[in-house]
């Protein structure tokens, strides 16, 4: 599993003009090649008047999953710079489909490469772009009695709390890079001068938003 990887937010969408052309991105994530078709295939029937509904997406740890599509326009002036836009930002599991509707004035294929990459980076900037990071859950049981003092340190730690617990005793979830479980466990028996149970749970991907 990587360590950490880029990728959308979530869905959206974002217009723009270009020489009276309507550009509009529509933007996921997709983990699958499967779902980035069905994404595809919605925009497409969405927007069946467009002139073109052109589309990229980027699958995969090792980006294995590769597709550009330019739906008509001239060869390599649509899907491939729409997934350079992607390559160049790192961006992974994520699908992107352009629809343009035509305004009457061509481009040429350097306008249309600009446009759509364009169209692209805007589009994925409207959207957001994430940080997933790989966490381990850790659990640190404790008595109630340190649990003021435990949560204020934790808040202004570099660690982040996940849950927290009230059973017989308080158990805190905590997300720690997996090279820094070594020092969390270091630290908080110390904090709780070794009063703590301390175990390490499932690791997850943590998303963090990138401005």
């Amino acid at each position: 599993m990587l360590h950490s990887y880029y990728t959308v937010k979530g869905y959206g969408e974002h217009e723009i003009n270009i020489q009276k052309s309507r550009f509009i991105a529509y933007i996921n994530c997709a983990t699958t090649e499967e779902e980035a078709q069905e994404f595809i295939q919605k925009i497409k029937k969405q927007n069946w008047d467009a002139t073109h509904n052109c589309s990229a997406y980027l699958i995969g740890e090792n980006d294995h999953i590769q597709k550009a599509n330019d739906d008509g326009e001239p060869s390599g002036t649509a899907g491939v710079p729409i997934l350079e836009v992607l390559k160049k930002k790192h961006l992974k599991d994520t699908v992107v489909v352009i629809t343009r509707y035509f305004g009457g004035i061509k481009l040429g294929a350097g306008g249309l490469i600009r446009a759509y990459g364009k169209s692209t980076s805007e589009g994925l900037q409207a959207t957001g772009i994430a940080e997933r990071k790989l966490m381990r859950v850790m659990h640190t049981k404790i008595d109630y009695t340190w649990l003021g003092k435990v949560e204020n340190e934790l808040r202004s730690s570099i660690y982040q709390i996940k849950d927290i617990k009230y059973i017989e005793d308080v158990e805190i979830e905590t997300y720690v890079i997996e090279s820094q479980t070594p020092q969390f466990f270091e630290w908080m028996t110390e904090m709780t001068n070794g009063k703590s149970q301390i175990a390490i749970g499932d690791t997850t991907y943590l998303e963090i938003d990138v401005i």
